[in-house]
């Protein structure tokens, strides 16, 4: 048998925008047909009209790539890319306007909140429904029923109809249905995004696991540090086209080299609303990281704060502070710990600047707190939450200590038995 799961030969896919043609339902299609008539009788009455302006679109143009079995593969780019237009048609969901897709094996999806089920049915009438959909006997499914409702966490809502459930209810047993019912491709879409941090990690444990079993992945996050965990390979669209095809890390770097703007690290705080009265004496009026650059793990990082002041103000120290997205601070720069504090005088602008030598911060999401205060402890400005930013993969950093709940990684100092040990460089 071929050790090829997924084979795509000149995929191309053409929307027209503006048309309704192939959008509508059995029963809108027989009115808009008596409808028609009359419509282009009351246009002629009126001298004519005009008819709705319709544009092509390539969502995807001449893609070619062939996928082995067991193999985990990220597909990443920006929104609109055509990275989910891709998954429909290897979904076989949609068909494409021009070449073709051979896919070797059962393939469970993953590409929206509770895709296909039925809002009418029970969580367990669904697990059934979907099963038969993938082509599982009843007996397979009853030998992973328990495993799947203890996964997706809704035991005690598992005969209610889907319809009551929550968004985040929803995702869990569409994963554990699509995950657990032994596919032989497994595709996710960005949908993992919507569930809780605790969730996506369990999701992408599962994943690792599918994985690990032999079966083919494919997977589509805008987080490039699950895509590096998880993947071995990585496929960066742009424009509907193949921009890079190979080795993930590789493909990361280059992608957010290329396609983060100057100032994605660029925050903006002169209009956030601050507590009480501060701002008023001194205002943090923005906040960027390496120049507009990356953030990386293990890596130096500069910190620059703009400030303008109102007033004079006396022993000013700056700090930012990370927290993860549950609101758990995980590290603080603060200036007034390594440098002197300043006094600044009344209607002055400047820029100070922070310099961390090895960010140890953990690839992920983190929410940061700004602000300064002065020389007797009082807070000048504060802008709580005010931004997120993320950490990416460093050059350093290992694949198996990537975690998504982020944290802080340090160094030490460490004594070996010199007797049994040789040291390396």
């Amino acid at each position: 048998m071929s050790d090829t799961a997924i084979k795509a030969e000149h995929l191309s896919k053409l929307y027209t925008i503006g048309a309704s043609a192939g959008q509508q339902t059995f029963r809108e299609t027989l009115a808009a047909g008596v409808k028609a008539p009359l419509r282009r009788m009351r246009s002629a009455l009126r001298g004519g009209g005009s008819v709705a302006a319709t544009k092509e679109f390539w969502a995807l143009r001449d893609i070619s790539f062939d996928i082995k079995r067991g193999d985990v593969v990220g597909i990443v780019g920006r929104n609109g890319a055509g990275k989910s237009t891709l998954l429909k048609i290897l979904s076989r969901i949609t068909g494409p306007t021009g070449g073709f897709a051979e896919i070797h094996g059962r393939v469970g999806t993953l590409l929206e909140v509770g895709t296909g089920f039925h809002p009418e049915l029970t969580g367990r009438e669904n697990m059934y429904l979907n099963g038969a959909i993938l082509g599982m006997s009843r007996a397979e499914i009853n030998r992973k029923f328990d495993e799947i409702v203890a996964f997706a966490e809704v035991e005690q809502f598992i005969d209610t109809m889907v319809k009551h459930y929550s968004s985040g209810m929803y995702l869990r047993l569409a994963f554990a249905v699509a995950a657990h019912l032994d596919p032989e491709i497994l595709i996710v879409d960005e949908v993992l995004a919507v569930g809780d941090a605790q969730f996506q990690r369990k999701c992408l444990g599962k994943m690792g696991e599918v994985a690990r079993q032999g079966r083919t992945v494919l997977f589509v996050s805008h987080n490039m540090g699950a895509v590096r965990s998880l993947c071995s390979r990585a496929i960066w669209l742009h424009d509907g086209a193949v921009r890079m095809d190979a080795g993930t890390y590789e493909v990361v770097e280059k992608y957010l080299q290329q396609t983060l703007a100057p100032s994605s690290e660029q925050i903006d705080l002169r209009d956030v609303e601050r507590p009480g009265d501060f701002g008023t004496r001194l205002k943090i009026t923005g906040v960027r990281f390496n120049h507009g650059e990356p953030m990386l793990h293990g890596e130096r990082v500069l910190v620059d704060f703009e400030y303008e002041t109102g007033a004079e103000v006396f022993g000013v120290a700056f700090g930012v502070g990370f927290s993860s997205l549950e609101g758990t601070r995980l590290m603080t720069l603060d200036s007034d710990l390594e440098a002197p504090r300043y006094d600044l005088p009344r209607n002055s602008r400047g820029v100070v600047t922070a310099t961390l030598d090895r960010l140890m911060l953990q690839p992920g999401v983190y929410s940061l707190d700004i602000g300064a205060r002065s020389g007797d402890g009082n807070a000048l400005d504060y802008t709580p939450t005010c931004a997120q930013v993320e950490v990416l993969p460093g050059p350093s950093t290992p694949n198996m200590i990537i975690d998504l709940a982020g944290g802080v990684r340090v160094p030490a100092l460490w004594a070996w038995p010199q007797d049994s040990v040789t040291e390396r460089a």
